[in-house]
């Protein structure tokens, strides 16, 4: 992908399972972790540039310089400039923005519900569960290995570590993705992601019941100050990016209510960290404090039902629902929907009985 294409990336659709080895502060880049090295006890204070090009000879010292200068050296979770003195005990990480492996996309035949296909793209209803790309710790099993994969049996052709991803999302988020086949395809589809003019909803069911049927959540959206797999709303904009999310509610389950959201930004976990800073966290959001009763009645039976519920959605609630775009050749505006997949749906059905009940 250039790196004008690379600033399109969707921010917010970033897979959660790269968070913990990227900076988030870096709005529009993934990073990946190409060293990881704990120094040595019996070390001496040595720049930290000198001690990489000790570390890595086949680097060289411009290319260390740059990424100190970048922010991507990280000592013990905060980046260094290239004369931090390391001390034995340093954690150091070392990330680029490409994959260690980047060039090796292993071809996988793992089942993809693909529901549009032409010659410039492809829209992917995509499963919860499931990485979008490659990285540090999920190097096959993910979306684009699948794609590989497709392409390869029906003779087709796509760099797909260049080209195809115009935006992600998380791994547990379920729904609708577009994947380009070529450059001009992905530089047309990425500049709609860019300018927000893209049709995109997204399904959420979050705690508690928001007082509004339509409401809008602003706040800056930045790395949580003690917690990095999270990220934190600054609603006095002090750090982070700014972020809206405009809401709907759809329907009410008393202690759990299902919204549809609009993003107006994309950002890293925005309707995640938005809904959580309302109070009002998605449901069975782990990594966001969401899997544990947050709203109810402090009765064994309710709690046992909630029990059930995370074992029929063993996952944050939030699906890509709809997508709309304009067509890259023909230049007309194709619209997907996907439904509501089965867990989710499962678990309406339970609160429904719940209520009634």
């Amino acid at each position: 992908m250039s790196e004008d294409n690379e600033d399109f990336l969707d921010e917010e659709l970033l897979d959660s399972n790269s968070i913990e080895n990227m900076d988030i502060d870096e709005e529009n880049k993934g990073l990946y972790e190409h060293l990881n090295i704990t120094v040595d006890n019996k070390q001496e204070p040595l720049r930290i540039d000198k001690f990489l090009l000790i570390y890595r000879q086949n680097s060289s010292r411009n290319k260390i310089s740059q990424t100190c200068r970048a922010g991507n050296v990280i000592v013990n979770g905060t980046p260094v400039k290239q004369n931090y003195r390391v001390k034995p005990g340093d954690q150091i990480s070392v990330l680029l923005a490409h994959p260690p492996r980047a060039n090796v996309i292993i071809p996988q035949d793992i089942p993809l519900h693909i529901i549009y296909e032409d010659e410039d793209l492809v829209v992917v209803d995509k499963e919860a569960g499931m990485v979008v790309h490659p990285g540090h710790g999920n190097w096959d099993g993910t979306l684009v290995n699948a794609l590989a994969y497709h392409f390869e049996k029906n003779g087709q052709k796509s760099d797909l570590d260049r080209v195809g991803l115009v935006h992600r999302i998380d791994k547990d988020t379920s729904g609708l993705l577009v994947i380009a086949k070529n450059e001009y395809a992905l530089s047309f589809l990425a500049k709609q992601f860019f300018n927000r003019t893209t049709k995109r909803l997204y399904w959420a069911f979050v705690w508690g019941n928001p007082q509004e049927d339509e409401g809008t959540i602003r706040g800056h959206i930045g790395r949580h100050p003690k917690n990095r797999m999270q990220m934190s709303v600054y609603e006095d904009g002090s750090q982070g990016k700014h972020a809206v999310t405009h809401y709907k509610v759809l329907e009410r389950f008393k202690y759990m209510t299902w919204v549809e959201c609009k993003l107006e930004t994309g950002r890293t976990h925005q309707i995640r960290a938005h809904f959580k800073h309302i109070g009002h966290t998605l449901f069975n959001d782990e990594r966001y404090e969401g899997h544990t009763p947050l709203r109810g009645i402090n009765l064994p039976k309710y709690k046992q039902f909630i029990k059930n519920v995370f074992e029929i959605l063993p996952r944050h609630a939030l699906h890509a629902h709809t997508l709309g775009f304009i067509h890259p050749t023909t230049k007309k505006e194709l619209y997907f929907e996907s439904p509501m997949p089965k867990d989710m749906a499962d678990a309406v059905k339970k609160w429904r009985n719940y209520l009634e009940n």
